[in-house]
């Protein structure tokens, strides 16, 4: 619900200043800050250490993750996924509003997969955090999904859409599932397990995805 409640103020930020007339590249910087301040860069900060831990290979992996110094592949990794976040927001210009959201919501249920199905990475004796406080990934997200798609439902019946458009933008709600669950899974793959940081690090890699798939196939008028 906080990563849909975020979607949505980016999403207002968005139409509050496109009616302003601010330029299209200032508004996806202030989009970006605005789920950056929010989360405190929360999540940024384990894409970094995530991929420090992936880049410093199976011996070094646990050390470089813990280490609180951000080596050069976690700053690399930090600016390629900004800049494509700020692409895919100019390109998808009148849609954005309708991504925001929805790319939250995928990125939050990238973390809760991993968290129902792989091994925490640190202090295995014990559970994380994320884990002592599991409901079960149905209790969940079904607060979520009541929202996005009732979003999702008004967006719909708010524009002018044709057909073709309509049927494009179901397709690119469910395509999300793909890269929610794909991404997590390869994260799994290289770390042996999953930790906070690198949960962090599946949301932020899967927002930046749908931002991107949605924005190839979004075509604004």
């Amino acid at each position: 619900m906080i990563g849909v409640f975020i979607g949505f103020l980016q999403s207002l930020s968005w139409l509050l200043l496109n009616h302003l007339n601010w330029p299209i590249t200032s508004i996806a910087l202030v989009s970006i800050a605005i789920s950056i301040v929010i989360t405190g860069g929360l999540h940024m900060d384990g894409l970094m250490d995530t991929a420090d831990g992936i880049g410093a290979g199976p011996s070094k992996r646990i050390k470089a993750m813990k280490d609180s110094r951000v080596g050069a592949i976690g700053v690399q990794s930090l600016v390629i996924i900004l800049i494509l976040q700020i692409a895919a927001i100019i390109k998808l210009g009148f849609y954005a509003p309708f991504a925001f959201p929805l790319a939250a919501f995928w990125g939050r249920l990238s973390q809760i997969f991993a968290i129902e199905n792989y091994e925490y990475i640190f202090n295995k004796e014990y559970k994380s955090m994320h884990h002592e406080h599991w409901k079960g990934i149905s209790k969940e997200i079904t607060p979520s999904v009541i929202v996005v798609f009732t979003g999702i439902t008004l967006f719909l019946s708010l524009t002018n859409l044709n057909t073709s458009n309509t049927f494009i933008l179901i397709y690119c709600i469910f395509s999300g599932l793909i890269s929610s669950v794909s991404i997590p899974s390869l994260i799994n793959k290289y770390l042996g397990g999953h930790s906070g940081d690198s949960f962090g690090a599946s949301l932020v890699i899967t927002e930046t995805t749908n931002l991107l798939l949605l924005s190839i196939i979004l075509v604004p008028n």
